[in-house]
């Protein structure tokens, strides 16, 4: 090969060459025989100048790059893919060497995140170091449910074949719920709507569908494929309530991960109606009333008896109160509309007739709550023992009132119980808070002392009746905490969480199991007030149970951890209790559609020459292509076949240069076309010679 590497670039020289050619010019116009003789020193001299080499290159052949992109996302798990995939990449790496001149780049794909399966993105990774002209092709090895492919082949980065070979086979089946509406949050004790679709192409029998809520069967409807249907659900607890919906399984189809899906709605308290009844204007009337309305979501409704029946002056009603005491409204017509009824130094003082306080205790067992904050009246005739209340009292007083500092102190019981486990100032003996000054003494109690007083007798009583609750508090004095009386006291945590135990909070339940997800592990607490608990037994998403011995953390606590290999809802259970955790999407997107399908890549795969074809028409057939060769073609597919593009690449490893007209060759050649020139301008070679 001959190049051309100038001895000179220098205007100076591309002038000469001009006039040189000017001046041939001129005489080839005027007829002038030198007119020839000029152009061809023209000639020489521009050859001479321009320096002709044999250019003589040693280059080395390099292997065309074929990418082989392998699906290995959960979908491909299914049915026989797996083999099929095992067996499709072992053949197609073995018939690519096979070809001698390609070179294999071998990448699996799994779905890591909720955004399905995407290959194409791995596909310029594995190739983001080639140069576009050794490519000789790609080849994906997919069910074809991709969720990142380019619209054109503009986007691929190369000029060469994209081949897809399709996983699963024709005709494949299976049927998947869709959550088409549910709300994020719903209303404690209101009715919300929840909208699911059943998908079954091909079918149009009525599906049985079964609602679960927190595990627990609530319906069992039957839906047409295709058609949105409606299932009425009622929230009836604070915090995380998970639903499920699950379609029974179809015969022979590809999973019944799909058949089932979870929504998680936030039970949330629309307000909380608390009615505060204090028997006697006192100090720590105004603590209760702080506390309740610091907390927006409350709304108060605060009765202070100011003279009771005894103290009767003649003093008219109008100027002793803004409004009458509304016991009938309060007691009877509007009490079940209350979260929480709070007794405040209330004595039974003539004021309400025992129907009321029969009504109270009607409201506890329908799932009511009370807290009664007692103080010296608790211990006299007039005591709220002495009335129907006395059914649902924890304890009964003795009629002595104990007037000695003390130190309210955590229970054995109190430890474990999470109304009190983790009171600030618990954790050392003696407790770091304040001393209190009055307590009421009982006998025999029915229900759970958490907290202690004056040697040991009950404090804080909690109890359960029927499905409502109640709380003793046998002191009137928590208000010392509050003025900071010997150093206060966490009396902020006690009321709120004694309140809201009472008003059934999940978190602060004595007995309850909980599971979550956290950074990629599933976390088990039980909280219980026995000495032990069994083991817990997880189950995966796909069905299979694992047995757990979770440890203790703190008293009333255990806790332990399991890693998940699935995605999907966890159930947890221990003896009656259960619990649900959900890793990754609690409907992943990798599963709302599974069936595999030429549809997605066909369109990219013809327009680069290549092709997307399924390997099996049912599931005992196979049938993988033969693969080839190819130099530059519009087409690299044919019906059996399945070709790459041979680029011819090759490096350069070597470059010889041997100058034709360099040093005396040049002269003698210049030289000799400056003779001519001369003997031309002289008249010619006859005149020369003589």
């Amino acid at each position: 090969m001959i190049v051309f590497l100038p001895l000179f670039i220098s205007p100076f020289f591309e002038l000469a060459f001009a006039a040189l050619l000017a001046a041939a010019a001129f005489s080839i116009y005027k007829r002038q025989s030198r007119g020839v003789v000029r152009a061809f020193f023209a000639f020489l001299f521009a050859l001479v100048i321009s320096n002709p080499t044999i250019s003589i290159k040693d280059t080395k052949p390099l292997s065309s790059i074929v990418a082989l992109i392998v699906d290995r996302s959960a979908s491909q798990t299914l049915s026989i893919r797996t083999a099929q995939t095992d067996q499709l990449v072992a053949d197609i790496k073995k018939r690519i060497e096979a070809l001698g001149s390609f070179e294999t780049r071998l990448v699996d794909v799994s779905d890591k995140n909720d955004d399905g399966t995407r290959l194409f993105a791995p596909l310029r990774d594995a190739l983001a170091d080639v140069a576009p002209e050794r490519i000789g092709g790609a080849i994906l090895i997919s069910d074809g449910v991709i969720e990142d492919v380019p619209k054109d082949k503009s986007a691929l980065g190369f000029n060469a074949p994209l081949h897809a070979l399709i996983t699963g086979y024709a005709g494949e089946r299976d049927r998947r719920v869709e959550l088409v509406e549910a709300p994020p949050f719903g209303l404690v004790n209101r009715d919300l709507t929840l909208r699911v679709k059943v998908t079954d192409p091909g079918k149009t029998d009525l599906v049985p569908l079964t609602l679960h809520k927190d595990g627990k069967l609530i319906a069992t409807i039957r839906a047409k494929p295709g058609d949105p249907v409606s299932l009425p659900l009622r929230i009836d607890h604070a915090g995380e309530n998970i639903i499920e919906i699950e379609a029974e399984t179809a015969p022979d189809e590809l999973t019944r991960v799909n058949n089932r899906v979870v929504a998680k709605i936030d039970g949330i308290r629309d307000r909380l109606n608390v009615l505060l009844v204090s028997g006697i204007p006192h100090q720590g009337e105004r603590t209760w009333r702080n506390i309740l309305k610091s907390d927006a979501n409350v709304d108060l409704v605060h009765f202070t008896i100011l003279r009771p029946p005894e103290k009767q002056d003649g003093t008219p009603v109008n100027e002793l109160a803004l409004i009458p005491f509304p016991t009938k409204e309060l007691f009877d017509t509007k009490i079940n509309e209350f979260d929480l009824i709070i007794l405040d130094r209330f004595a039974d003082m003539a004021l309400l007739p025992p129907s009321y306080f029969a009504n109270m205790v009607r409201y506890v067992r329908k799932g009511g709550a009370i807290l009664i904050a007692a103080g010296s009246e608790f211990a006299s005739p007039e005591s709220p023992a002495e009335t129907p209340l006395r059914d649902l009292l924890p304890a009964f007083p003795t009629g002595n009132i104990i007037e000695t500092p003390f130190l309210p102190r955590l229970t054995l019981e109190g430890q474990k119980h999470p109304v009190t486990r983790s009171l600030p100032g618990s954790a050392s003996e003696p407790p770091q808070w304040g001393e209190w000054v009055r307590q009421i003494e009982t006998g025999t109690i029915s229900g759970t002392s958490v907290m202690s007083g004056v040697g040991n007798a009950p404090l804080l009583i909690l109890r359960r009746d029927g499905e409502g609750r109640v709380a003793l508090l046998l002191s009137d004095h928590v208000w010392l905490w509050a003025r900071n009386f010997r150093g206060g006291g966490p009396h902020l945590d006690l009321l709120r969480h004694v309140a809201h135990w009472l008003m059934k909070e999940p978190a602060l339940e004595e007995e309850a199991l909980r599971a979550r997800s956290n950074s990629g592990r599933v976390v088990i607490e039980r909280q219980s007030m026995n000495e032990s608990i069994g083991p817990i037994t997880l189950t995966t998403p796909s069905g299979k149970n694992i047995t757990l011995t979770l440890q203790p953390k703190s008293p009333g606590l255990w806790q332990g951890a399991f890693t998940p290999d699935e995605t999907g809802l966890y159930k947890t259970n221990e003896g009656a209790f259960s619990a649900f955790a959900s890793v990754g999407p609690s409907n992943p997107r990798e599963y709302q559609t599974v069936i595999s399908t030429l549809d997605r890549l066909a369109p990219l795969t013809e327009s680069t020459g290549g092709s997307a074809r399924r390997i099996a028409q049912s599931k005992g057939d196979m049938k993988i292509p033969t693969l080839i060769a190819r130099t530059e073609s519009s087409r690299y597919a044919g019906d059996d076949f399945i070709a790459l593009k041979d680029t011819k690449s090759e490096t350069l490893i070597g470059l010889s240069l041997y100058p034709l007209l360099q040093g005396g060759w040049g002269l003698l050649v210049l030289g000799l076309g400056l003779l001519a020139l001369w003997i031309s301008e002289a008249g010619g070679f006859r005149r020369f010679i003589r």
